[in-house]
């Protein structure tokens, strides 16, 4: 299409009820066991094979302690699941892991802190409800984790989808610059809570940003050592590299990334020197990948440190069933569609390749609030609202409002069939932990004792 020639809106609202005539929304609710064609540990074998064996076990055990872990784990399982059922084909960048803990606050370029998605290793383009339904469901799921009665759970999820509903037919009017401007702030965020709980949470929300700093981590993470600053270890979660491949691997992340950021910011990460690395394991979905936590000094020396994160990126979830990604390296493909559906993005964003293997790279902490869950659960109806709202704003970045509002309409069919979706999915993903735990007892899966 040339630039400079867009659908007019009539066309894109006929998109999207052209897209309503071919899959009803009441088709996007349903899901049973019989719907599904791979097996689920079947799936997470599949993505075992591809990670550093030694770190599988932890992988395993991760997800084995409870149905809420085992969900954020098995996004490849949700994505396989997802692919066997009718979907609109209105096409966004997908967030591609949506889930209701994948959403929180850190830090913009004028330090300013936003509220937005955070999680985009399996961003790729597709369905916009295949994140929805994500959403919907990790709501029932972390619901039930914390003991919430049912109708909690379903009450968050009508909020959620109802934030997004009314979300997506605001930005469906709503001039283009608007829609990619638009944010949510603390203030914002904390405008979704109860008034008497604002105070409280405004407040740990500014300790956390504070704490979680490069100095910061500075100050917990590191130690002299024979008068050399060291990262300290603490395995199997934090350990030094003695292994010449992967202190080579990390270095030559280092070295491929400069190609990805603009000069400027070359300059400025030139004033910084290496410092000292280690491994990382981190979350549950990431265990097996490699993982850098590289520690650098400013000018200034040990009082300017800043961290950065090195991430191995694989192929999305999503590339099985979707078209495959139009960037070569994943890494980029991460940052990419980081840079599409969020409102602000980390200045040291960039991928790398070192030994045949992709990455990513990353600010590490700088000042990010990642949401608790035992923080969340009493307030779960306003949090999910928040977002819902947000991922209304990523998907109208990255795909078309009128179109995607055109087919969620005003009514309540479209909140009604992934209302059902997410309880029946909920009810799937216990199931499937249940199958996990099993395995691991009968000994078809390996499982670590120190996770």
């Amino acid at each position: 299409m040339p630039i400079g020639w867009q659908p007019i809106v009539a066309e894109r609202a006929a998109i999207g009820r052209g897209a309503r005539r071919r899959v009803k929304r009441s088709a996007l609710g349903p899901w049973s066991p019989a719907t599904r064609r791979e097996d689920a540990l079947g799936v997470i074998r599949a993505q075992d094979a591809t990670r550093l064996q030694s770190l599988i076990p932890i992988r395993h055990a991760r997800m084995a302690v409870s149905p809420w872990t085992f969900y954020r784990g098995a996004a490849g399982v949700m994505a396989a699941d997802l692919a066997a059922t009718p979907h609109s084909g209105l096409e966004v960048q997908l967030c591609g892991d949506a889930h209701v803990l994948n959403f929180g606050l850190w830090a913009t370029p004028e330090r300013n802190l936003l509220f937005d998605l955070r999680d985009f290793d399996e961003t790729l383009p597709g369905p916009f409800e295949w994140d929805v339904k994500r959403l919907a469901a990790s709501i029932v799921v972390l619901a039930r984790d914390n003991e919430l009665p049912a109708t909690t759970a379903n009450e968050a999820v009508q909020a959620t989808l109802r934030a997004y509903q009314r979300a997506i037919a605001r930005y469906a009017t709503a001039p283009e610059l608007a829609v990619w401007y638009d944010r949510v702030d603390v203030g914002d965020l904390l405008g979704f809570f109860e008034v008497e709980d604002r105070a409280r949470l405004d407040a740990f929300i500014q300790k956390q940003a504070n704490r979680r700093t490069s100095t910061g981590a500075f100050d917990k993470l590191t130690e002299l050592t024979d008068g050399s600053r060291r990262i300290v270890e603490s395995p199997p979660f934090r350990v030094a590299i003695d292994d010449a491949v992967h202190l080579k691997t990390a270095r030559e992340v280092i070295d491929s990334y400069r190609g990805s950021l603009q000069p400027h910011l070359w300059h400025l990460l030139n004033r910084f020197s290496y410092v000292d690395v280690v491994r990382q394991i981190v979350g549950v979905g990431s265990v097996g990948m490699q993982v850098y936590l590289v520690l650098l000094d400013g000018r200034g020396g040990s009082d300017d440190p800043l961290f950065l994160q090195l991430k191995q990126a694989g192929p999305s979830v999503y590339e099985r069933y979707l078209k495959r990604s139009d960037t070569t390296n994943h890494g980029q493909r991460v940052v990419n569609g980081k840079r599409q559906l969020q409102t602000a993005t980390d200045i040291f964003a960039g991928w790398a390749t070192a030994r045949g293997f992709d990455f990513y790279v990353r600010q590490f902490r700088d000042m990010k609030v990642i949401p608790d869950s035992h923080r969340i659960a009493p307030r779960l109806s306003q949090f999910a609202t928040a977002c819902g709202e947000v991922l209304a704003r990523a998907h109208a970045r990255s795909g078309d409002a009128v179109a995607i509002a055109s087919y969620v309409g005003r009514g309540d069919a479209f909140t009604k069939a992934l209302q059902g979706f997410a309880v029946s999915y909920a009810d799937q993903n216990a199931t499937d932990h249940v199958q996990l735990q099993r395995a691991i007892a009968d000994g078809q899966l390996e499982s670590a004792l120190v996770f």
